[in-house]
């Protein structure tokens, strides 16, 4: 829809002490600030040794940002706890997103060339005929994406550590490092772990929601949303319907503010929903999402429940000193279609990039400038974007008969195109003057026309 608008090294490492000038400007979400600060000309070379970043969190962000950086010949550690993670996520990526970072297809579960948007009446709303026959939407499940993200990047010289980040002593001078408490798990010493620390020059937080890194670095809070899933082995027969279809559902029912969804995995179906401001009744739109979808999951079998907290909208400081946030540690993830997996991937791999310019490939220390660059070039492309879905969601999601003009207008083709477009390869599709006009006019009617339904509802209701 963005047509609408305006077009892993173990245990203790010691380090040698290094001029490391550090700023204290925080970063706002918002890409206000226009000065830029940067000493990287003065940053001090290297001596015996490669520029140390660790990365906490192994998801799409982490291991994307610790295979730029491993091969750039810098000393690269990733921490994460979870290396079967299943994180509750629809799993839809871009078709762009496979190019870009070079993704085998054998990780790609369905190939989705069709969708259906339901509205709260029921009426269905085909999506997708504008696709061009080599496009599609990708699905995957995170166990697999990351995973393969995680050796690549190891391959690639990574050290990947199967541990848990505890906490972060910040340096006290300019010239010393970060110190990481964290528990590992290596498989000898037990269920319990053991204590670990690791000195680093700068670090990334890649560890989702509840970022530690945030929380260290007083990145401030956000308002976040609750990602309910169900993975759902349904009957072969009824699994040929979604061989290539995902659905969405909207309605009050099965979310006051985001929407449900049916998308197809490999020998299943993930069936979600979301919402930020009734968390304690997400099990109830579970419910009703698996209801409204339950003549086609008939006789389906819950393999696996999953929940997680998904943010909303960027930290208030993404930023301090050497340490930056990437993917939902810094809260990049859209609003109105809750899509994070590219987010998190492209935003792990430009701070990775930031890092390998502003040290040389490892051979200088990097200071807060050098990372600062990551989040210029990051607002500047994708704040836009952002801000147009939240203006949607704030539009479309806010009643049913909303939703039912949303709903309407997706059938548009010049909708479908412009969204698609867009979705599919993170550009700003280029519109056609007079579809833009026809386009506003038909929104401007549909609106009406949800306005009037919402007060007939409203005596009714009386």
């Amino acid at each position: 829809m963005s047509s609408i608008a305006f077009k892993p090294f173990h245990g203790l490492r010691r380090s040698s002490a290094v001029p490391s000038p550090t700023s204290t400007t925080t970063t706002l979400s918002k890409p206000a600030v226009k000065f830029h600060v940067s000493a990287a000309k003065a940053s001090p070379k290297l001596s015996n040794r490669n520029l140390r970043v660790a990365i906490i969190g192994g998801g799409p962000a982490g291991g994307s940002a610790a295979e730029t950086l491993a091969k750039a010949g810098i000393e690269t550690f990733l921490i994460e706890r979870k290396l079967d993670n299943c994180k509750p996520c629809g799993g839809a990526i871009p078709l762009c997103m496979v190019g870009e970072f070079d993704l085998p297809l054998d990780i790609i579960d369905r190939r989705v060339t069709k969708m259906k948007m339901i509205s709260p009446s029921n009426i269905a709303v085909d999506i997708g005929q504008t696709l061009k026959p080599h496009e599609y939407i990708g699905m995957v499940r995170r166990e697999v994406l990351d995973a393969y993200l995680r050796d690549r990047a190891k391959e690639n010289g990574a050290n990947v550590i199967n541990g848990l980040f505890l906490k972060m002593d910040m340096p006290k001078h300019w010239d010393e490092p970060y110190v990481l408490h964290y528990t590992e798990y290596d498989g000898k010493k037990g269920a319990m772990g053991a204590k670990a620390t690791l000195e680093v020059d700068a670090v990334i937080g890649a560890d989702g929601a509840n970022s530690r890194v945030a929380k260290a670095i007083n990145a401030g809070d956000y308002d976040y949303a609750i990602a309910f899933q169900e993975r759902i082995k349904i009957p072969d027969d009824k699994m040929v319907y979604y061989e290539n279809l995902a659905e969405m559902y909207v309605g009050d029912d099965v979310s006051p503010d985001f929407y449900g969804w049916v998308f197809p995995k490999c020998d299943h179906v993930a069936v979600g929903t979301g919402t930020v401001t009734h968390k304690n009744d997400i099990k109830k739109f579970q419910l009703a999402t698996r209801n409204r979808a339950k003549d086609k999951i008939l006789g389906g079998k819950i393999i696996r429940v999953e929940a997680h907290p998904i943010p909303e909208h960027p930290r208030p400081r993404r930023l301090s000193g050497r340490v930056a946030l990437v993917g939902d540690a810094a809260g990049y993830v859209t609003k109105c279609s809750g899509e994070g997996i590219y987010f998190a991937a492209k935003s792990g791999r430009m701070c990775a990039e930031a890092i390998v310019e502003g040290s040389q490939n490892g051979k200088k220390m990097v200071d807060e400038g050098d990372l600062r660059k990551y989040l210029e070039k990051w607002d500047k492309k994708y704040w836009p974007t952002y801000k147009v879905l939240d203006v949607l969601q704030k539009v479309f999601y806010r009643s049913n008969p909303a939703r039912e003009a949303f709903v309407e207008m997706c059938a548009d083709e010049y909708v479908q195109k412009m969204t698609f477009d867009s979705y599919l390869y993170k550009t700003v599709a280029p519109g056609n003057p007079l579809e833009d006009l026809k386009l506003a006019v038909n929104t401007i009617g549909s609106l009406v026309r949800a306005n009037a339904l919402r007060k007939e509802m409203e005596k009714l209701n009386v």
